[in-house]
């Protein structure tokens, strides 16, 4: 009965996880969604480093375990307290619910409604008859390129969360002794140190290379710690077995402690930012749905690394070569994918589709640019029409031919 209600439990954090990480990005301005899932990640790191001491002090599991659950319980509030995504009320055309949300914003910010200078309410009175339209997730398996970017996200979801087991397995497992690490206390607050380290290397990144750039950077250097950690030391193993190379046991130990610490610092990142990446490139009609696939990938990943312990550590190696080549797959996909930066999230399907690849460094001033931006791309449909009448043309004719009626 244990194991039935910690599996509910569990099932039931993850909607919760999924549907505050969605209102976040939703409510937020095109400049702040960064900082904001960043500041939701450092109050989720001081949780993770709070664990251990709250453990000590309550010493019993049960009593650990009552007193994790008891802030789920303000949850319960949220119903009433806290209002449904008024940009996915609108994606998706409730119109009747979306017009009793704006009315009571206006209420509590003592707002007149007479104010409404763009002539957002009477536009809205309009639409009221229209009935709702939700979109499924299946959805994008007709599309062009959005199915491609959230395909894409989910590898490197996978890849991230998969290879983070490697690295802290070598760190903290059975091939590397350090008595430093042997300590319950000390691997926690290490990897926990590492995560916070990647998170605040992620808030400069991102600054300066965008999403794309910033992911891009992260999997090379899971990449390279990931092959360097596999053929160097085999190498180096294979030199300190001469008595006269003058390597030792300690100094593989000490380049696997190295290039795992870089490895985890950089593979947690990853799986941050794709799955932050996935949030910003969804449309809000399928949001949920889309962060779901790339959380689902996540967690597939992190269930790779109990099922190489229940086989007593047999088919590690392997474990590690197919996750380091995965990698080397998402170096060139993360290629294919937009940048996000400062770009209004897409509301419906088709607004997702015409999120366009541009390239990774900007081009030079008078340098015709291979892609165009969603904000340089216009309609020409009437060109045609108008040299046509220019050239002397009958005004029902193209370059082409008639035109259709």
């Amino acid at each position: 009965m244990f194991s039935t209600l910690r599996f509910f439990e569990g099932f039931c954090l993850a909607g919760v996880i999924l549907t505050l990480y969605a209102l976040r990005i939703e409510l937020c301005p095109p400049g702040k969604r960064f900082m904001i899932t960043m500041v939701a990640s450092f109050v989720a790191m001081a949780g993770q480093f709070l664990m251990p001491g709250l453990a000590a002090l309550c010493r019993d599991w049960q009593v650990l375990q009552a007193l994790i659950i008891c802030p789920f319980l303000l949850m319960l509030l949220y119903w009433s307290i806290f209002p449904e995504s008024l940009r996915w009320l609108m994606a998706t055309q409730q119109f009747e619910a979306a017009k009793k949300l704006i009315l009571y914003i206006t209420q509590k910010n003592c707002v007149s409604p007479e104010s409404d200078i763009k002539g957002v309410m009477p536009e809205l009175e309009k639409e009221l008859s229209r009935r709702p339209k939700k979109v499924c997730i299946v959805k994008v398996v007709g599309t062009r390129n959005l199915w491609k970017n959230i395909v894409v996200l989910c590898v490197n979801s996978l890849t991230g969360y998969g290879i983070h087991h490697c690295f802290a397995r070598s760190m903290m497992g059975h091939e590397v002794k350090v008595p430093l690490l042997e300590n319950f206390y000390a691997d926690y607050y290490t990897m926990a140190s590492i995560a916070l380290a990647s998170c605040l290397a992620m808030c400069v990144v991102v600054r300066f290379l965008g999403r794309r750039g910033g992911l891009l950077l992260f999997m090379i250097l899971t990449a390279l710690a990931s092959l360097l950690q596999l053929g160097l030391l085999n190498l180096i193993g294979k030199y300190s077995q001469h008595p006269d190379s003058g390597m030792s046991d300690s100094v593989k130990d000490k380049f696997s402690i190295a290039f795992s610490i870089v490895g985890m610092f950089a593979s947690h990142a990853v799986g941050s930012l794709s799955v932050f990446f996935c949030a910003e490139i969804t449309p809000t009609v399928i949001r949920c749905g889309g962060l779901g696939l790339v959380l689902a990938s996540a967690g597939f990943g992190m269930l790779t690394a109990p099922i190489i312990e229940l086989h007593n550590q047999k088919g590690y190696f392997l474990h590690h070569i197919i996750f380091a080549c995965c990698t080397l797959i998402c170096i060139i996909c993360i290629l294919l994918l937009p940048e996000s930066r400062d770009q209004n999230l897409p509301e419906n399907i088709a607004n997702g589709e015409h999120y366009t690849r541009q390239p990774l460094l900007p081009h030079k001033k008078g340098e015709q640019p291979l892609l165009l931006t969603n904000a340089e791309l216009k309609d020409y449909s009437g060109l045609h029409d108008v040299a046509a009448v220019g050239d002397g043309l009958p005004e029902g004719a193209t370059a082409n031919g008639m035109k259709s009626m």
